[in-house]
């Protein structure tokens, strides 16, 4: 993902009614398991986020950098907070962390932990 400042945490906690249907299709496009996509998904706008599923669903997972994030749709992802369009979502920090990554930064799911640049966040356990 690119250098910026961030989200970090469930998405449906800062997107509209709007972008959480657009969100909902990208992650269960062209699934009939009834499993769910994972990775850096593109919307319509050209916005980009990165999403992945928890490994025991909701609750509140902890990362090494010692933020707490909230689950209430079994994902955790990161938005740039430039690309946030919802006009009130409250204290960012309340479920979430905002995260300054100085430069591009990757993202991957293995086994549960949730990795965002240097951020980690262990929801195996």
């Amino acid at each position: 993902m690119p250098a910026g400042k961030y989200y970090v945490g469930d998405l449906c906690y800062v997107m509209t009614d709007e972008e959480w249907k657009e969100m909902c299709g990208l992650l269960f496009e062209g699934r009939n398991d009834h499993g769910v996509n994972s990775g850096e998904f593109t919307f319509n706008d050209g916005r980009r986020f990165a999403s992945y599923h928890t490994k025991y669903g909701d609750g509140r997972y902890d990362s090494n950098m010692n933020t707490q994030h909230c689950v209430d749709s079994g994902n955790i992802g990161c938005i740039a907070i430039d690309d946030i369009k919802m006009e009130d979502c409250g204290d960012l920090n309340e479920f979430g962390a905002i995260v300054d990554f100085p430069v591009d930064f990757v993202t991957d799911e293995d086994d549960g932990q949730i990795q965002f640049g240097r951020i980690l966040i262990e929801t195996s356990e």
